[in-house]
């Protein structure tokens, strides 16, 4: 269905492209052939990843912050003066600050604005380009399961995560009604992966858990998944099943449904019997 997208010419725009995931969606992105708009806030992480493409007419880089609408400005203009549309717009930049529900404010503040508010800036820049520029083109918002399944010990992560996923259900259900299939979003949910991030919460030096999957393998599954036009693209990982996924959500949906108390998986008088249900 998204075959149009992910081919070679066309042009991919991604946030977040110094490290990580936005690195991965860099390097698989232009192992298709397509062109890239890379954008980052570390200069010199940026130019690593250019260098290492080694495509210079195909690939283009600003530094920036996902924060600064002057410089989300910059970006969408430079795209599309350098290349004369966007196939795909992915939205990766993100940061796990830690905050409580109570507690650390500029932590609230810093992950809302860069995990969700920069995310809506881009849509209301980007989208009304997207849609004169006639061509199919996709919107990609990176997500979190504990967006959905909100787990506690990062308060602020899992809200603004939440909040991408409402935000990009929204968006798809708008792009469909205004534009049929010219325009899809979807919402990337990796499992367990090996990033900078992710690494930050352990030793320094430490080596990739057997657990996770390497960026590389995510951009695979991605492509797959996108490919035939899904609109959630949860991801596995090395320990956990889609299988598991599905089980762990269904579970938090059933608290609202069955009245159980908040979070109920982690309780200490439903954890038992949630292994139990995880189990059946």
């Amino acid at each position: 269905m998204n075959d149009d997208i992910l081919k070679p010419g066309r042009v991919a725009v991604i946030t977040g492209a110094g490290a990580g995931i936005g690195a991965a969606a860099a390097r698989h992105f232009s192992s298709l052939g397509m062109r890239l708009y890379l954008f980052d806030r570390d200069a010199s992480a940026l130019e690593e990843v250019a260098r290492d493409l080694d495509r210079p007419n195909g690939i283009r880089t600003l530094v920036g912050d996902v924060t600064s609408i002057d410089d989300l400005t910059a970006l969408r203009d430079g795209a599309y003066d350098s290349f004369g549309e966007v196939a795909l717009l992915m939205n990766n930049a993100g940061i796990s600050a830690g905050a409580s529900p109570w507690d650390n404010l500029t932590g609230w503040r810093q992950q809302l604005e860069v995990n969700f508010l920069s995310i809506v800036t881009a849509q209301s820049l980007f989208i009304p380009r997207m849609i004169a520029q006639g061509s199919r083109s996709a919107i990609v918002n990176l997500g979190s399961k504990e967006g959905i399944t909100t787990p506690p010990g990062d308060t602020a992560y899992s809200v603004s995560k939440a909040g991408v996923k409402v935000l990009t259900e929204q968006l798809a259900h708008e792009l469909r009604e205004q534009v049929g299939d010219r325009i899809t979003a979807h919402l990337f949910v990796p499992g367990y992966t090996w990033t900078p991030m992710n690494a930050s919460h352990r030793a320094p030096g430490s080596e990739k858990p057997d657990e996770a999957w390497t960026a590389g393998q995510l951009l695979t599954y991605f492509e797959g998944r996108f490919r035939h036009g899904d609109f959630y693209i949860l991801c596995p990982d090395n320990a956990v099943t889609p299988e598991l996924d599905a089980r762990r959500i269904l579970w938090a949906a059933g608290d609202i449904v069955e009245g159980r108390p908040a979070l109920s998986r982690w309780h200490p008088d439903w954890k038992d019997r949630f292994a139990a249900y995880v189990r059946s």
